[in-house]
């Protein structure tokens, strides 16, 4: 993502300082639920962590959110903590939880969800490994899923939601008051968030005569519409448009069935909304 926004990044072997290609920034490599604190306490300007983090380290009134970055390891979909117990276990829904034990790595998030919905019960801190830990050594657990299939390779059904993290950029208040840094965290939100949004989008350009325009730009899907350029060749335009890249093999024999000639696509690296 770093690298997609032009900002070229270094990181020697066994270091956790990243070299950046930009004086006036200084990276560091630390665990997400660390940071929230770290920037809480005032130890650094900005990070990126997930919204998971906040709530684990409860600092979600103590620093300043200044953008949603979603982006993740499998998809652009939101990583979902739930609750899930053994197939074999007689648990089937969360008000059975109570006076039973789960196990978690995020024991904070996980008490505060218990206690919003009334429930009292025996949370235990996780080192990893937590999805074999479900009907041998605990109850239940809460663990982080992006589509479930892993819990559910291993024997587990999820019972409920319990909360949905998605990374976040954030600030702790001082850098955030002082102009020259707020601006230069914005800078970099500005650059990060043009190359996500860019993400499963292609550049389609094409030429119709003016006869068969209304018909190519029904069914070219834009961000907002399709910008037309009048071409030196009478009676004949250019059309071009961002369209989502799910779409461009279904689109393309329609375009050229509607009349479209000349139609190129083109990757693109950043979309500034």
């Amino acid at each position: 993502m770093w690298r997609s926004a032009n900002y070229q990044i270094n990181l020697a072997e066994r270091s956790l300082f990243p070299v950046i290609d930009d004086s006036e920034i200084s990276l560091m490599l630390l665990r997400p639920q660390e940071i929230p604190r770290y920037m809480a306490e005032g130890k650094l300007d900005f990070g990126i962590c997930g919204y998971d983090c906040l709530v684990e380290c409860e600092c979600e009134e103590r620093i300043v959110e200044m953008a949603e970055l979603v982006f993740s390891k499998q998809s652009r979909k939101p990583t979902i903590w739930v609750l899930a117990v053994s197939a074999s276990s007689p648990i089937r829904c969360r008000s059975e939880l109570s006076g039973k034990s789960i196990q978690t790595e995020f024991v904070t998030m996980t008490r505060r969800w218990l206690a919003k919905n009334s429930i009292e019960a025996n949370v235990q801190f996780s080192w990893g490994a937590t999805e074999v830990k479900a009907g041998r050594f605990c109850d239940a657990i809460v663990e982080a899923t992006e589509t479930g299939n892993s819990l559910r390779r291993n024997g587990l059904i999820i019972l409920d939601e319990v909360l949905r993290s998605t990374p976040r950029f954030i600030a702790n208040p001082e850098a955030y008051a002082d102009p020259w840094k707020r601006e230069k965290m914005e800078d970099i939100v500005f650059n990060l968030r043009g190359v996500l949004d860019a993400e499963g989008k292609s550049w389609i350009s094409l030429n119709v005569t003016q006869e068969d325009l209304q018909k190519v730009v029904q069914i070219l899907p834009a961000l907002c519409s399709p910008t037309e350029a009048r071409l030196n060749k009478e009676g004949w335009s250019s059309l071009t448009a961002v369209v989502d890249e799910a779409v461009i093999r279904a689109i393309l024999p329609k375009l050229k069935r509607a009349g479209a000639a000349d139609i190129v696509v083109s990757p693109i690296s950043r979309v500034i909304r």
